[in-house]
């Protein structure tokens, strides 16, 4: 460190020697006294502005020609000038124009020099283009501002995608992308949240037992047991005692106190699949369960209080049941607090490619056979398939596939009904015909309402949406009077 002392000795002795050190200096620097006068300044600076030593030397700095273009700049150097003659070290950045108009950034410093006394006897002023450096500085902040954007949308991205494969997943290999699909996969996720009453609607083999286990494990009570009941499978008989347990001696063959499955399902949920089938009788009771939570077992006077989920399922038209007294209508009410429609496969065909190789791979893990082709006539013939079995039906046509066919190339066999594999494209259209004529008849019993209280889609069972949709695919028009 040179001191305030030894630069006055250098230039009282030898000043063409102090003036060689300044101009070795390849950035603007120079020699000032306390009171801010220029005394020496090195040619590097003289340059920056085209100016000689006699037109800036014995002025005050802030007025020479470098800093004449910002009036602000000036009083803030002329500050900066006050606070290094204090004895402090000062630094900041400015703007200066440059020889071709534009502008460039540069880090301004001002260094005190004391004497023995510890006065401050003078200045080093220093100034150093740093606009490459700033450049370069802003354009790796802009470029990391990008980064953490891009790392952001791809974590939004990620989380997104993994949302949406948890959900695949946890839907019970719902598989697919179609908008019907989708549909029923945003419904399920929303009502897992909650502990609402779920009514799942749909065809057999449309799934509806995964999306009921899927609720249940995406719901609060996934710790708790999902205990199902499928109440077309027991007999009348045996429903009461099945749901709400027996006790010893409650009838001939009770030999034992049993619990039934709203005891079971206590803490979680219980499934009630087929709910359609279940015995009028016993509806009563089930909407009691329903209201209060709490139920005796047969032959027992005890009240049993639960807290669990209810979530039904059936494939048929529950409306048409109510209106035919087969169904309370209190019952449906109370189970009709969150509706979900499962979608026919038809109705989803653009799902069977994604359905096809799932069972492949599923069910040649199983007999261990690899299947890595599929031939484009097999597929259009799997999409234009009624399937009336839905996916289920898909599904076991797959592992027959599987069985029949040879090498790694996916073959159908005679799995049509007799007579339907040469003439398959005739009852399509036979089909169609026979639809088509359900329709029309419908229409004209209703006056060609589509929708509403007693309107066609109401009479064939069908969404009024769904229903526009089949008149639409099938050419279905009023004829105009």
């Amino acid at each position: 460190m040179v001191t305030g002392k030894a630069l006055e000795l250098i230039r009282a002795r030898d000043p063409e020697f102090l003036r060689a050190i300044f101009n070795h200096h390849f950035q603007l620097t120079g020699l000032l006294d306390a009171d801010g006068r220029l005394l020496m300044v090195n040619e590097t600076a003289l340059k920056l502005v085209g100016a000689t030593e006699a037109d800036v030397l014995n002025r005050y700095f802030w007025e020479t020609p470098w800093w004449a273009h910002s009036k602000p700049l000036q009083a803030r150097l002329r500050a900066a000038m006050k606070r290094a003659a204090a004895g402090e070290f000062v630094r900041f950045e400015a703007d200066h124009p440059d020889a071709g108009g534009g502008s460039r950034i540069v880090d301004f410093s001002l260094s005190p020099l004391r004497d023995d006394h510890g006065r401050v006897r003078y200045l080093i002023p220093e100034a150093r283009d740093i606009t490459d450096l700033k450049r370069t500085e802003r354009a790796l902040q802009r470029a990391l501002a990008e980064l953490k954007d891009l790392k952001e949308k791809l974590q939004e991205e990620n989380i997104y995608l993994k949302e949406q494969i948890r959900l695949e997943q946890d839907l019970g290999g719902m598989v697919g992308r179609s908008p019907a699909l989708q549909t029923v996969l945003d419904q399920a996720e929303q009502v897992a949240r909650t502990d609402a009453t779920v009514l799942i609607l749909g065809e057999t083999g449309t799934g509806k037992e995964l999306i009921a286990r899927a609720i249940h494990e995406r719901g609060s009570r996934r710790d708790g047991p999902l205990v199902r009941v499928n109440c077309a499978a027991l007999p009348a008989s045996l429903m009461e005692s099945e749901l709400f347990g027996h006790e010893k001696g409650a009838f001939t063959g009770a030999v034992n106190r049993k619990p039934g499955r709203f005891e079971l399902a206590d803490g979680g949920t219980l499934f009630l699949d087929e709910i359609g089938d279940l015995p009028v009788d016993l509806q009563a009771k089930l909407l009691r369960v329903l209201q209060e939570y709490c139920f005796e077992r047969v032959g027992g006077s005890q009240t049993i209080s639960v807290n669990i989920r209810i979530i039904t399922a059936t494939n048929r038209n529950l409306e048409k049941l109510v209106a035919d007294e087969r169904f309370r209508q209190d019952l449906y009410y109370r189970l009709n607090v969150f509706r979900i429609e499962c979608p026919a496969l038809r109705e989803r065909r653009e799902d069977i490619p994604a359905l096809v190789r799932y069972f492949i791979e599923r069910h040649g893990a199983k007999i261990g056979k690899h299947i890595d082709k599929v031939p484009a006539r097999v597929m259009s013939r799997l999409q234009a398939y009624h399937w009336p079995g839905n996916i289920r039906e898909l599904q076991n046509i797959i592992e027959r596939a599987l069985i029949v066919s040879r090498d790694n190339v996916l073959e159908l066999g005679d799995w049509f009904a007799p007579g339907a594999g040469p003439g398959e494209e005739s009852d399509v259209r036979r089909l169609r015909e026979v639809e088509k004529q359900h329709i029309c008849k419908a229409l004209e019993l209703t006056g060609w309402r589509v929708s509403g209280a007693g309107g066609a889609a109401e009479r064939l069972g069908l969404k009024p949406t769904t229903l526009e949709a089949r008149m639409k695919k099938l050419g279905i028009k009023r004829a105009s009077a």
